[in-house]
């Protein structure tokens, strides 16, 4: 790969140790050394500089989206737990309509870091304006059909009371007007962090929590003179925020200075056959991934909502609060796959893994330092929510799980962001369809209807899939398989 003659120097990168090292030999691909020194006059301090400069931005921007997130949930509770189930029972199928979406980011995010390591700026540009095409389409596609099949899809996650269907079907087809925009926003963020710029998307992401967040209050509540609309006033605020995210976002990318600038030439709305297949190729197996993951979820929240409502709200709590866990293991993640996908676009496998060990071990000792905080406060997080005391008791117990799980699911994230940065994304779909898709549901079923361990055996369920499937993704890494698998097309 050569630097695109075309690019212009005045644009915006984000420099990077990698940036001042020359390009490798695509003749010595073949003879990968995993265990090779840094290169002259590179020390572990600038690496760790890179990691943290990439994963600071995207770990405020996922904290604050998930802090918005548990306020909804935490709102939400306050009306009861028919309104937590209602608005839990609508995730997973909410995900499940963004597997596409979420697939084509991760071939973008990847393309944009080889083509920004490679300098070959006018093929960042065009892997951008292709995903973004196609993120308008199933954006829209599936928001669509979202709307038409709320219902079903509520009733199929488990909602056996009348009040939790009804308020459950509004939420969610709330949601889906939100959809087609976090679709092209999303794809916005991808290309932003696969140039290494974190800290843009969290600017544009912080405006739209605190809209989300003043609006839940004010409609949930109905202050200001505004109608109380409870569990529908939570739906519509996150919609605002999210139209907000996506006017700031393109305005963003709109940008001169941008590296993938968003540009529409005349006669560029066609398909391009050979980026559509590079995004294709490292995206369908992703979203196989996605869809695995979203139908053992489903199968695994529709076990536990069969435990009864005050069961299915504590759980909905503590994935809450687990989901907060996970924003630590997705930043340095971001930094992995944009760090690893620009070191490859260099040729320089070397740094590939230099950049994807020291972020595993970055991310470890922040896991390690959030199990401690969860597992001694687990009680105290458990009451901001709900403060029954049985919710409280079980509660606390499944949140000690989720201490000890946390250095084990900030090395499978990290690494993992690694093999999606080399575009070896058909392994990661393979070991999410055994251990989330087959291990966890069907150990789920197990535990609670054979065993009778109730919402506590759904969990060690999860502990077990998340041991497991680490194992694996480590294994994987180990191999450094990951490093050759993918060769993008001209």
């Amino acid at each position: 790969m050569g630097t695109n003659a075309t690019s212009k120097p005045q644009v915006k990168k984000i420099s990077t140790t990698l940036d001042n090292l020359p390009a490798g030999d695509p003749a010595s691909v073949g003879k990968i050394d995993t265990k090779v020194a840094l290169p002259g006059g590179v020390t572990s301090k600038m690496l760790y500089k890179d990691i943290v400069t990439i994963a600071w931005p995207a770990l405020v921007e996922l904290t604050l989206m998930q802090l918005t997130a548990m306020f909804d949930t935490i709102q939400v509770s306050q009306l009861g737990t028919w309104a937590t189930s209602a608005v839990g029972l609508t995730t997973q199928p909410k995900f499940l309509l963004a597997t596409a979406f979420t697939a084509l980011n991760t071939g973008t995010m990847a393309l944009v870091g080889r083509y920004r390591g490679s300098g070959e700026q006018d093929k960042a540009k065009r892997v951008l304006r292709q995903s973004f095409m196609l993120n308008a389409f199933f954006g829209l596609f599936f928001a669509i059909i979202g709307l038409i099949f709320a219902e079903p899809l509520i009733k199929f996650m488990g909602a056996s009371e009348e009040r939790v269907l009804v308020e459950g079907v509004k939420y969610f087809q709330i949601q889906m007007f939100g959809l087609f925009t976090v679709s092209m926003a999303s794809c916005v963020t991808s290309a932003l962090r696969g140039c290494g710029d974190s800290k843009t998307a969290m600017i544009y992401n912080m405006v739209s929590n605190i809209i989300n967040v003043t609006f839940n209050w004010i409609l949930i509540n109905g202050k200001f003179g505004f109608p109380r609309l409870e569990v529908v006033g939570a739906s519509l605020a996150t919609v605002m925020g999210q139209t907000v995210a996506l006017v700031m976002a393109i305005y963003a990318i709109r940008k001169k200075n941008q590296y993938a600038r968003l540009e529409f030439p005349k006669g560029s709305f066609r398909l391009d056959k050979d980026i559509v297949t590079n995004i294709s190729r490292i995206g369908l197996p992703a979203m196989v991934e996605q869809l695995a993951m979203r139908f053992g979820v489903i199968v695994f929240t529709k076990t536990i909502a069969g435990l009864g409502t005050d069961a299915y709200a504590t759980h909905t709590i503590c994935m809450s609060i687990q989901s907060m866990t996970f924003m630590n293991g997705q930043a340095f993640a971001t930094s992995a796959t944009s760090l690893v996908s620009q070191s490859l676009g260099k040729v320089r496998h070397d740094m590939a893994v230099h950049y994807s060990k020291r972020t595993q071990r970055i991310g470890m000792a922040t896991a390690a330092a959030i199990a401690v905080f969860i597992f001694f406060c687990n009680k105290s997080l458990i009451a901001l929510y709900n403060s029954d005391p049985m919710i409280v008791a079980t509660g606390s117990a499944l949140l000690s799980m989720v201490a000890f799980i946390q250095p084990f699911q900030a090395s499978q994230f990290v690494f993992a962001g690694a093999l999606r940065g080399a575009g070896d994304t058909k392994f990661t779909a393979a070991v999410t369809m055994l251990t989330v898709m087959i291990l966890r549901p069907g150990l789920a079923i197990l535990f609670i209807n054979k065993f009778n361990l109730g919402l506590n055996g759904a969990w060690y369920a999860l502990v077990i899939d998340q041991v497991v499937r680490t194992a694996l993704v480590f294994y994987r890494y180990h191999s450094a398989k990951w490093l050759t698998t993918f060769k993008p097309k001209s």
